[in-house]
């Protein structure tokens, strides 16, 4: 009884922080989230600078004269090309949702029988996994691009989404979210007339949203950035990261567009993380399950 009360008194104890030490504490997340945001800070008032701010020296953080001739010449340069900019859009747009999407619902589907189910293999198969995060993308560039053009699939949008779609670090990180769902509510769901699917949609997949929206921050911007390495040769397939990096090769001239460059670049998939962080911390906070 006494070492009951005592653990029920350790639960209920309140921290006790003095106002000093909790504004202390305030400040100084406060200069350190201030720091990390300096790259990005510097990046959008570069994006604003006339030719004559980016190179004086000593280079100055702010922008004195802000201008929007950087865009307007980025724009230009886009409409001048035989290529319209709206079909680099569509082809990073396509690249990105489907395989994002993909890999979402691959990883899925695929760490569902092996965080729940035990087959024969089922542990070789995660070791194999496991396994592959240890590789560097540079190790499988030479067989990938040998199993693309087995296919037939160079010059196509697929040789960039389809090796995406196996992304491992998706898998095992779904097959370590799914392993903390209690049987029990599984079971539940098979007496009340559920089958494996309607289990996976309703049950398993609401549950798992921390780890699907995780996914989706690593693999849009991974997506996003990509200019067709290797893979892709025309000019009509080529994305949007590929037009904007050509536009930039121009020389000193260019320096006002390559900053405008690089804040378009950051826009979406910053936003992206921005909402999805938020989402992700609120379904952690309150979508937890309790045996």
């Amino acid at each position: 009884m006494a070492s009951s009360a005592l653990k029920l008194f350790k639960v209920n104890k309140k921290l006790n922080r003095s106002f000093t030490v909790t504004f202390l504490m305030f400040v100084f997340l406060a200069l350190f989230g201030a720091f990390m945001a300096l790259p990005l800070v510097y990046a959008v008032n570069n994006a604003f600078k006339p030719l004559d701010e980016l190179f004086i020296f000593p280079p100055r953080f702010f922008v004195r004269n802000p201008t929007f001739d950087n865009f307007f010449d980025l724009v230009a340069l886009m409409g001048n090309s035989w290529v319209p900019l709206s079909r680099y859009i569509t082809n990073t747009l396509l690249i990105t949702i489907i395989g994002t999407v993909g890999h979402i619902l691959l990883a899925s589907a695929a760490a569902y029988p092996l965080a729940k189910y035990r087959f024969f293999g089922s542990k070789m198969i995660f070791s194999v996994v496991v396994l592959s995060l240890m590789f560097s993308p540079h190790v499988t560039a030479i067989p990938n691009y040998m199993v693309m053009s087995w296919l037939g699939w160079i010059n196509t949008h697929a040789s960039i989404i389809v090796p995406s779609l196996a992304f491992p670090l998706g898998l095992f990180l779904m097959k370590q979210f799914m392993e903390q769902i209690p049987n029990a509510l599984l079971e539940a769901a098979k007496i009340d007339g559920a089958n494996e699917y309607r289990i996976f949609w309703s049950v398993v997949m609401p549950n798992v949203k921390p780890a699907w929206l995780t996914l989706m921050i690593l693999q849009f911007p991974m997506l996003w950035g990509t200019d067709g390495g290797n893979f892709i040769y025309s000019e009509n397939l080529k994305t949007l990261h590929y037009a904007l990096g050509q536009i930039i090769q121009g020389g000193i001239a260019r320096a006002g567009v390559g900053a405008a460059v690089a804040l378009f670049l950051m826009v979406v998939p910053i936003t992206l993380f921005i909402i999805s962080q938020s989402s992700v911390m609120q379904t952690m906070a309150n979508s937890g399950i309790k045996d």
